[in-house]
């Protein structure tokens, strides 16, 4: 079983509902099982100010699923809670689900790039990431405590413990 990380965001039609629903379906995943997850943060908006601040967490699985195969269980979880794939980028949205990291490895094509691409500036990864698992070394050696010292915290807060799967 391979160890990965999902990060989940949402800020429409009730997100920490969204992200409660979502941890349920990655529980059904075939060949996988959720490890744990963090507590749900609140967190301001990437991009467009003009939208509802997220709600986010991350989630420690197990899984035998090829890097792909996840993302497409990922994508199709986001589809059935209402995801709508705009051109817009960072706009607001039901779900989503971003793989942060897949074991060790160091994927980078069209599809997807793992570890992923943002997330060591991204205080609304970092901190539900460390909350979890606060030894973690990433692919490339370096310790995620010490890319999170680095990171302000930008108004960030715990809303609730993790929800339950």
């Amino acid at each position: 079983m391979i160890n990965v990380y999902l990060g989940l965001g949402s800020n429409l039609a009730e997100p920490s509902v969204q992200i409660s629903r979502a941890l349920r379906a990655l529980a059904k995943i075939k060949d996988t099982s959720v490890v744990s997850c963090s507590s749900l943060y609140a967190s301001l908006p990437m991009g467009p100010k003009d939208q509802a601040n997220y709600v986010n967490a991350v989630v420690h699985l197990h899984t035998n699923l090829s890097p792909l195969d996840l993302l497409a269980a990922t994508q199709a979880i986001e589809l059935e809670q209402g995801r709508e794939r705009k051109n817009e980028r960072w706009g607001p949205r039901t779900l989503d689900i971003d793989i942060l990291l897949y074991g060790n490895e160091m994927i980078n094509n069209d599809e997807l790039v793992v570890p992923h691409y943002g997330m060591n500036v991204r205080e609304f990864v970092l901190y539900p990431l460390l909350e979890i698992d606060p030894e973690l070394c990433l692919p490339g050696g370096k310790m995620l405590a010490d890319i999170a010292k680095d990171c302000p915290v930008n108004g960030l807060s715990i809303l609730s413990p993790a929800p339950t799967f």
